[in-house]
């Protein structure tokens, strides 16, 4: 008879995270949302179930689908632009998995069964009956709501992946330029159409709407300029951050931030500034020594 306490269930148990976190853009929501699903096998007479990993996949999805509903309502009344929560995944060993930040913000933009179809078949390597028993829409339907998925997001998708020494060799370059005010060195290292965002939530200080292009960008960093001279960040480590690579900060008044850059070409187009403290309660322990 098997159970919950079965080894492949609970190997099962990180990837079933993963796909909730994909869905939703939090790690505590998608966590809640796996133990209700082990919680719901639970409930179950095991021998009812043919699938049990199968039967797992479904439920996550379906109660992520619900969750995505309230979600979306919440994110019309955020204050100033909304990102996901960040991860830090070094060591990420999923190579059917390369969903990074600027990717997870454009998932935003899809409808909840567009996502779900895209993360289950393009991502999670999930035929499309399955994804169809998972959504509750035939294997025809998901495809075509998987091509819509790809048709938005192809943009988003990288061009080509940077490596991790050399993105974080970028972003101590940027680091620094930034912290030393040195808006020259900054120049050369943004696009002209660069965007910069920062999340506070309402809940710690951020610029409340994204910056568009180098001029705007550049304003913001000299306008800070004098806050880093007299108060200096203090860097705590150099990360890969939802697949991007950035750095972890404590700024003034102890507020932790968390950079990703977004790297094209050598260049910066995109920067992601994290600051919102509901968004950084799993920051990894050893990050922050």
């Amino acid at each position: 008879m098997t159970g919950v306490s079965d080894p492949y269930l609970q190997e099962l148990r990180p990837r079933l995270t993963r796909l909730a976190y994909r869905m939703l853009g939090s790690v505590a929501d998608a966590e809640d949302v796996v133990q209700d699903a082990y919680s719901r096998w639970l409930a179950l007479d095991p021998a009812s179930v043919h699938e049990p990993a199968a039967f797992l996949r479904v439920v996550v999805t379906r109660l992520c689908l619900n969750q995505l509903k309230s979600a979306r309502r919440r994110r019309e009344t955020y204050i100033g632009p909304w990102l996901p929560e960040p991860i830090f995944d070094p060591d990420d060993t999923d190579p059917a998995d390369d969903i990074t930040l600027p990717l997870m913000i454009a998932l935003e933009r899809l409808s909840p069964l567009e996502r779900a179809a895209f993360l289950l078949h393009d991502v999670f390597g999930m035929d499309f009956p399955e994804v169809a028993q998972a959504i509750d829409r035939t294997p025809a339907a998901c495809r075509q709501l998987a091509s819509r998925a790809r048709t938005h997001l192809r943009q988003e998708r990288p061009r080509f992946v940077v490596t991790k020494e050399h993105g974080l060799k970028i972003a101590a370059a940027f680091f620094a330029a930034s912290r030393n005010g040195d808006l020259s060195a900054l120049r050369a290292m943004l696009t002209e159409d660069v965007i910069a965002c920062a999340d506070g939530g309402g809940k710690v200080p951020a610029t409340p709407t994204p910056l568009i292009g180098i001029d705007a960008v550049l304003g913001r960093h000299a306008e800070m300029a004098g806050d880093f001279a007299r108060s200096p960040s203090q860097l705590l480590r150099y990360a890969i951050i939802d697949g991007l690579p950035g750095f972890l900060t404590v700024e003034t008044g102890g507020i932790v931030q968390v950079t990703a850059l977004h790297i094209q070409d050598d260049r910066i187009v995109a920067i992601y500034v994290t600051r919102n403290p509901g968004k950084l309660k799993r920051v990894p322990a050893d990050l922050l020594r």
